[in-house]
């Protein structure tokens, strides 16, 4: 099924071509050693991916949201999973915050090694004390003449282990000293600097080769054209890009549910117990009908909040119900394609319980089902806040 323009369908064929060279066994490997897939970024970078959605002048394709959810869909779907998209996320969507604020000084200097994947950069955000509270955020960033002098700490910092950037929202005006709680926070983008920032690994269930961290910030120094946008104006900025990265993530969600679909037909058909394909049984089949039109109507929406996004309209319901929807719609596949391989589902080899347990992130971040419950409950319903 696909309702996919022709250069939307060109984009999906290209990524999907691209990534037979990085299958299942090149990403059970990443997930065995840990180590960053060079390799696939690279050829991601060689052949324009990560600037699929970046403006032209700088390197990119000039092309919408929609399109770079869909490179990352194919990513996904191609058998690597949160894995492979994780490693290049950032540059699909986080940038948009300096196309949009940045001043035409940052955008020349800051996007073209973005685009060109010279750099790699770790988007801090989340604290230990604040989870999806975001103005309770407690790091702070005095300036001093022609910098920024930071302290604070910080939580599930992807790809802080080799980052040479760092894309820190941080307080400027203590929460206490604003008429709103969302005021005084500001975005910078600047220079990972490890002789005052410490990264400590976290190990986690899946995604290895992506490493997540918590972050010690004491004193690292960032110049004050490091900023972007206005002071104390973070807070909006970073809302203009949730949804994107809402949208995104939902492609990559149904992604990784239709590699775990694909592999779970093809074991139905192959696999003969009793002198029958087990793909004959109805309680084999109907779970995994049920797992595609879950998975397309999800996919659905995502297209629909990413045609919202690009043509300048809201798309704050449509982007959180594509995130929940493919979320929910990615992880049944995958535990569906667990059980239908039955105990080899519980097998490296077969790949599928890797993609159960990446599925799992989509579910977590970067907000929980229940937030996004509560939001179409108060936007769309007109219910009171819960919370």
């Amino acid at each position: 099924m696909t309702i996919l323009g022709a250069e939307q369908q060109s984009i999906r064929d290209a990524v999907l071509h691209l990534c037979r060279d990085f299958g299942d066994p090149y990403w059970l490997d990443r997930d065995r050693d840990g180590e960053y897939p060079w390799a696939f970024q690279r050829a991601m970078a060689r052949d324009g991916w990560l600037g699929v959605a970046m403006p032209v002048e700088f390197g990119g394709s000039g092309l919408g949201v929609t399109e770079g959810a869909l490179t990352m869909q194919a990513v996904a779907e191609s058998g690597g999973c949160m894995s492979a998209a994780s490693s290049i996320a950032f540059c699909v969507f986080a940038p948009k915050v300096i196309v949009e604020f940045g001043t035409a000084e940052q955008k020349a200097r800051m996007l073209p090694p973005i685009i060109k994947g010279e750099v790699i950069s770790t988007f801090s955000i989340t604290e230990p004390d604040a989870g999806l509270d975001t103005t309770s955020i407690r790091t702070m960033a005095v300036r001093k003449g022609d910098h920024y002098e930071v302290k604070g700490r910080k939580v599930w910092a992807s790809l802080a282990q080799r980052a040479d950037k760092l894309m820190l929202l941080a307080r400027t005006t203590p929460k206490a000293e604003c008429e709103r709680p969302t005021d005084g926070l500001s975005l910078f983008y600047t220079d990972f600097d490890r002789s005052r920032c410490e990264a400590r690994e976290i190990e986690k269930m899946g995604r290895k080769c992506v490493d997540s961290n918590e972050l010690f910030i004491d004193g690292i120094e960032i110049p004050v054209e490091d900023r972007i946008g206005e002071e104390g104006k973070g807070f909006g900025y970073l809302l203009k890009g949730l949804n994107p990265e809402r949208i995104v993530l939902a492609a990559i969600a149904v992604g990784i549910g239709r590699a775990a679909l694909a592999k779970a037909v093809r074991y139905a058909k192959d696999r003969v117990v009793f002198g029958r394909q087990i793909g004959m049984n109805q309680s084999i089949q109907h779970p995994l009908a049920v797992n595609w039109m879950e998975l397309e109507a999800a996919n659905l929406m995502m297209l629909r909040a990413g045609d919202l996004y690009d043509t300048g309209q809201p798309c704050g319901s449509e982007a959180n119900a594509a995130k929940f929807l493919a979320a929910e719609a990615g992880f049944k596949a995958c535990t569906q394609a667990v059980m239908t391989h039955g105990g080899f589902g519980y097998a490296k080899e077969f790949h599928v319980e890797r993609y159960l347990r990446e599925s799992m992130i989509p579910r977590i971040a970067p907000v929980s089902r229940e937030l996004i419950m509560c939001y179409i409950a108060e936007r769309e319903l007109g219910l009171p806040t819960s919370y």
